[in-house]
């Protein structure tokens, strides 16, 4: 049996790291050099140092992006415009793959397109994710409503002073539907609102309560 063949016998997961790699090829004196074949007979592709995916002959499921981005660079989650795509927010098929981390802002070019990580203070960072699944596999991403709040506090071009601003914001520049407003779940809100800290996450909790009771009345 040849390498490759008795890894993918080894490995149940697509993505895999060094140290599942190695402990399939510690028969050789030089399992660096074996993996350094192993890249450039294109059997694995490498995604950063230490991480890898099987090549696609070799696959027996699609890569799960989502999967892909929460271990690429850590700790992290999907959020910003992919979660909000992701929860049917907006209408957009999001190309770059966006996460918050509680690490330093970072972007990877990688095979499977650009992952892009931003910042969050620890206590931003620790409310709003949830544990979503894509063809069985699971992955951390942001809430909807976390994504949204995230996605506002890291657009600089909206200063989002006023409450009156938001509508526009929301409905045309992100165009996200009215009903799916209406629809966030206001005690998540308020947890984000609260970890939060600021007057422009306060108005989008103050504009969607304005929203909601509006749309009640």
């Amino acid at each position: 049996m040849n390498d490759i063949a008795y890894i993918r016998s080894k490995v149940s997961q697509e993505i895999f790291d060094y140290q599942i790699l190695g402990d399939c090829l510690r028969k050789y004196r030089k399992p660096r050099d074996r993996i350094q074949r192993l890249i450039a007979s294109k059997d694995i592709v490498r995604i950063r140092k230490g991480l890898y995916v099987f090549a696609e002959p070799y696959r027996k499921q699609a890569i799960i992006l989502e999967q892909l981005a929460n271990l690429i660079h850590g700790p992290s989650y999907v959020s910003l415009e992919t979660a909000l795509s992701f929860h049917g927010l907006i209408p957009e098929r999001v190309i770059t793959i966006t996460s918050v981390t509680g690490g330093r802002s970072r972007e990877f070019n990688t095979p499977f397109g650009v992952f892009t990580y931003r910042h969050l203070s620890p206590a931003r960072y620790a409310v709003g994710a949830i544990l979503e699944t894509r063809a069985e596999i699971p992955f951390l991403i942001a809430s909807a409503e976390k994504a949204l709040a995230d996605k506002i506090w890291m657009d600089k071009r909206f200063p989002g002073k006023s409450l009156k601003d938001f509508g526009a914001y929301l409905e045309d520049d992100l165009r996200i539907d009215r009903e799916a407003l209406n629809a966030l779940d206001a005690k998540r809100l308020a947890a984000i609102g609260k970890a939060y800290g600021s007057m422009k996450i306060n108005n989008l909790l103050g504009f969607l309560r304005k929203l909601r009771r509006s749309s009640d009345a």
